[in-house]
């Protein structure tokens, strides 16, 4: 078993109170930890962080030789609220499901699920076995429609004039603006906050309208539409007798709510009732759950007419996202953890969520800003290697790596992934071509298969595929642009004749980087290896002019990959050729 870290972060402080808590709840009991997650589109970025902030503690728990649940609670039962914009094959046809179960509710055209939130639940399922996420999964249609909550149901209802007053409290108050927000939130942190569920909070009291008993805390889907636009019109305590007619296709009847399981608490007194029925002792909220009136406050005083207490937990701030491609956005919503995990290693996905605060927002990068946080990542790796990192970043390390149960599979031979991005735009998916260049990179440890740098290798292909628009991509010029390498100076020319009488000694990845950054060096009358502070600035503007005329001879733009690995992309003899020999 791993060992828990040996520092002091927030993952550790929060194990510390959760133990402290439980110590006092429920000794001797399995600690509780939980996460609600609504199957009712793409599960995107920011509602990973829902689960992965209880993730890490019950992790570093279990570190510590306690039994944990964690428990992921599928709100499949809540009701279609709208159709998600851009989903491949999904029109306004949808909207005539409105208010049923997500449980009821067709998957997508061409899903091998049964049913919307199947299909949904199903990628998060997969990303989180990748993410090394060990949890317990309970569909709330299962609680509901099996009975196990009738008792909770009853206790509600027989107590609905005290939950009422309750949420009476609150009903007059505005929400303030919103607050711990640096600045306003952009279109992804808009859809992100709409996506966890508070535009959908619920307490009840629309129902109590004409016609009806007054306030409820229960909603009938109904016998005939399934959809919850139900109205109960009479319900005796004595007898549990409910009556209630529906307003979207008219259809009414009478039931006994002590045998009846086709409907749900409302929201607001939904999530209390779960606290309290699976003794919860930590669950995180999001910002949207946190003003006046939200669920989150409300519940914490409803938690105890279930004979219950609220959970200890951080409210946690949103995720946003660099660079998100066209194509994703077409979704209607944030990248989902799926499309994350397809350009980066699930340990990296764990890092940016490990080393900030759950309170800090941050952001997942789409675009070039990865290959900046991939040489980040793989900085800290070399310094936790080596003994000269920091604690508190030797312990998001540990927590990225692996779990309780061990370490995630890793790359064998982690080469660094601008450049394996670069040769996967260079050679377009030729993998014998990425083969020899990577054998190439270090010759004295030559790379012998592409499954050593995979799974690393894929992902940046796939981002090279994805993320990259076309008109970024390389290519490679097939003949030399003898316009332009005739116009040359003899300084040019010069700089060129000292590159190609150099390739076949510096061919490698360190030996090219020395040679390109040395040619204008050597031409200006220093040593090849003179460092930065024994140089005039000027050669800087040299060298930047030196890069550009490559670019331009071998692909016809001002920039491209790194060009040692450009280089070695290419080939000597093509180099050669392109650049007029």
């Amino acid at each position: 078993m791993a060992q828990s870290t040996e520092t002091t972060d927030w993952v550790s402080r929060f194990a510390d109170e959760v133990i402290e808590e439980s110590a006092r709840r429920a000794p001797g009991k399995p600690l509780v930890v939980a996460s609600g997650l609504s199957p009712s589109g793409p599960i995107h970025l920011g509602n990973l962080r829902e689960v992965m902030t209880p993730h890490f503690v019950a992790d570093e728990l279990r570190r510590r030789g306690h039994q944990v649940r964690h428990l992921i609670s599928w709100d499949d039962y809540d009701r279609f609220r709208k159709v998600p914009a851009g989903l491949a094959g999904v029109d306004e046809s949808w909207a005539e499901h409105i208010g049923k179960p997500l449980t009821s509710v067709p998957a997508p055209p061409g899903s091998a699920y049964p049913s919307w939130a199947e299909h949904f639940k199903a990628a998060m399922v997969e990303a989180l076995a990748e993410l090394g996420v060990e949890f317990d999964g309970v569909s709330q249609t299962a609680q509901y429609t099996s009975g196990v909550y009738r008792e909770q149901v009853l206790h509600a209802v027989a107590h609905r004039a005290d939950i009422d007053a309750i949420l009476d409290q609150y009903r007059t108050k505005k929400a303030p603006a919103k607050q711990n927000q640096q600045k306003p939130l952009d279109e992804a942190e808009l859809e992100a906050a709409e996506g966890s569920g508070a535009a959908g909070e619920d307490d009840g009291s629309a129902a109590a309208g004409a016609g009806s008993v007054g306030y409820f805390p229960y909603k009938p889907f109904c016998g005939n539409c399934e959809k919850d636009l139900t109205t109960v019109t009479s319900y005796d305590d004595d007898t549990t007798e409910l009556s209630y007619t529906c307003t979207a296709c008219g259809f009414g009847e009478t039931v006994r709510l002590n045998e009846f399981d086709r409907g749900k608490l409302v929201w607001k007194v939904d999530w209390p009732m779960r606290w309290a029925y699976e003794g919860v002792v930590f669950e995180p909220s999001g910002v949207d759950h946190s003003s006046p009136g939200s669920s989150f406050q409300v519940g914490g005083q409803i938690v105890g007419i279930f004979g219950g207490t609220q959970p200890i937990g951080p409210m946690y701030a949103f995720v946003g996202i660099s660079g998100m491609a066209k194509m994703s956005s077409s979704k209607g919503g944030v990248p989902t953890p799926g499309d994350a995990l397809k350009i980066m290693e699930p340990q990296l996905l764990r890092w940016l969520y490990a080393r900030r605060r759950p309170n800090q927002s941050f952001k997942i990068a789409f675009d070039q800003e990865i290959q900046r946080l991939y040489d980040e990542w793989d900085k800290l790796d070399a310094k936790v290697a080596d003994g000269s990192a920091l604690p508190a970043d030797v312990a998001a390390h540990a927590r990225a790596v692996g779990t309780a149960g061990g370490d995630l599979p890793r790359t064998a031979t982690p080469l660094p992934y601008r450049t394996l991005a670069s040769i996967a735009d260079i050679t377009a998916g030729e993998q014998e071509q990425a083969l020899r260049i990577l054998g190439e990179l270090d010759p004295e440890n030559p790379l012998r298969s592409l499954d050593e740098a995979r799974p690393r290798y894929d992902k940046a292909e796939a981002w090279i595929n994805t993320q990259v628009p076309a008109d970024q991509r390389t290519i490679v010029r097939q003949e030399p642009d003898a316009e332009l390498l005739k116009s040359l100076d003899e300084a040019a020319q010069q700089s060129l004749r000292l590159l190609r009488d150099g390739l076949a000694d510096h061919w490698s990845l360190d030996g090219l980087t020395h040679l390109v950054y040395g040619v204008p060096k050597v031409q200006a009358g220093f040593p090849a290896d003179a460092t930065p502070k024994e140089l005039p600035p000027e050669i800087k503007t040299a060298q930047r002019t030196f890069f550009a005329l490559l670019y331009h001879l071998l692909v016809g733009r001002d920039t491209g990959p790194r060009l040692p690995t450009l280089l070695l992309a290419v080939g000597q003899e093509r180099v050669r050729g392109l650049l007029g020999e």
